[in-house]
């Protein structure tokens, strides 16, 4: 049944589960999803009520989403020469999420999580409260109060090589004191959202930890007290598989060692993330007591619900619920997108890169280490050369227009060749028109 955002956020509200994860494209809406499922939870106004009483939406849901990464910005001060500095936009949520982390001293933690999830050798160091100069509107020097915890740097060791030549007369302090020298860098956009996330996962570490004290006189803080939601929209958009897995590993224990009666939301474009939460949300999870026993802490079939979020033609939506005991056959449904895009006459740049991604997952599976091996072969036995357009087509371009190029009609006709040849060939199901 088709529904609007609103109706489907309604509708994830009134399901009362502990945890539930959405599939979807890029694109489809999720982070939109996100926005209405945050203004049925905590609406901004209420006609009648005096602004001043309304709570901040912080207080009843923490949601990251693309929007959590544009409050933090870099200033690189090129003019003066000074070190690349990550910026944190002062709004009501992050002044009081990094006031909160500051008090709590999670500054190291975020710095264990980034580093966990990116194995980069940087560390980032938040500052203190300075004063420095600044121009006012009318172009007058001012003095301006910079708040703690506002700016971050990242800083590496300083690589140093001495010449073996000369290492004789280098005295054991004179290596110390070069060993001890850094030096600031700007990281990557890709270790940038992963910094982001570890400030917000360190902060969801926090909420659960506390809000499992059901004594809330004895809770660190009181800031949670009255938090309903977690909603997560895609925090995996920069990690590569090894670390993206460990993500969801640990954000599933997290929430399955969440005792009280905070509820998450979980969205996302990635199938290896979608999959591995999908099995491990899955499990039952046990908890130790005093006496040696085990009482189960954590019941999938209860408090666990997964979907697929989809935009139909009508600019509507439809979630559908996965009720299979196996993940999401995600190269399955893949294929039937490119099955209808073909139907459709729709074809863009992108289902080449889904044909390639059907056909990793098949030599996975079949036992191949090549996947082109699983193209039409030549008089001779070779692959058929549509392979090298496949990896053209389906390549990473650094420039996002190349994403929308436009698509020859022969290349066309070959992946509409190439599909019919793997449904016949392997036994998929056609998409009917």
């Amino acid at each position: 049944m088709s529904q609007t955002l609103t109706q489907i956020a309604q509708d994830l509200i009134d399901a009362n589960k502990k945890v539930q994860l959405i599939y979807a494209f890029n694109g489809t809406g999720k982070t939109r999803l996100s926005r209405e499922f945050k203004n049925l939870v905590a609406p901004k106004n209420i006609d009648g009520e005096d602004i001043s009483e309304i709570e901040p939406s912080r207080s009843k849901i923490i949601y990251y989403s693309a929007f959590t990464e544009d409050l933090f910005y870099w200033d690189n001060d090129l003019d003066a020469d000074a070190a690349p500095k990550l910026k944190i936009q002062p709004n009501t949520f992050t002044v009081w999420l990094i006031n909160l982390l500051q008090d709590l001293g999670e500054d190291g933690n975020i710095v264990t999580n980034f580093q966990r999830y990116t194995s980069s050798k940087a560390t980032p160091t938040f500052n203190q409260e300075y004063e420095c100069n600044s121009k006012d509107h009318d172009n007058n020097t001012v003095v301006v109060s910079i708040p703690a915890f506002s700016e971050v740097t990242f800083q590496v060791a300083k690589n140093i090589p001495i010449l073996p030549e000369v290492l004789g007369d280098v005295t054991e302090d004179d290596l110390a004191s070069v060993q001890g020298q850094y030096e600031n860098i700007k990281i990557s956009k890709g270790e940038e959202s992963n910094f982001v996330w570890s400030v917000v996962y360190t902060l969801l570490e926090q909420v659960v930890s506390t809000l499992n004290e059901s004594d809330t006189t004895n809770r660190i803080t009181d800031e949670f007290d009255k938090l309903e939601y977690i909603f997560i929209d895609d925090p995996v958009s920069s990690l590569d598989d090894s670390h993206l897995i460990e993500l969801a590993v640990n954000l599933a224990d997290l929430i399955k060692s969440s005792k009280s009666s905070l509820k998450f939301i979980i969205t996302t474009h990635n199938p290896l993330f979608y999959n591995v939460l999908y099995n491990e949300l899955g499990n039952k999870a046990y908890e130790k007591q005093a006496n040696g026993e085990y009482i189960l802490s954590y019941n999938a079939n209860r408090a666990f619900k997964k979907y697929r979020l989809e935009k139909q033609a009508d600019g509507l939506y439809q979630m559908v619920e996965q009720k299979t005991d196996s993940p999401f056959s995600y190269h399955l449904f893949l294929l039937s997108e490119i099955q209808k895009s073909i139907t459709d006459g729709e074809i863009k740049k992108y289902h080449f890169s889904f044909i390639r991604n059907v056909l990793e997952k098949m030599a996975t599976f079949l036992g191949y280490n090549y996947w082109p091996a699983l193209l039409p072969k030549t008089a001779d036995g070779k692959p058929d050369s549509f392979a090298n357009r496949i990896l053209n087509l389906s390549s990473h371009s650094a420039h996002a227009g190349e994403e929308i190029a436009v698509i020859e009609d022969e290349d066309k006709d070959k992946l509409e060749g190439l599909v019919n040849y793997l449904t016949q060939t392997y036994g998929f199901r056609k998409q009917e028109a």
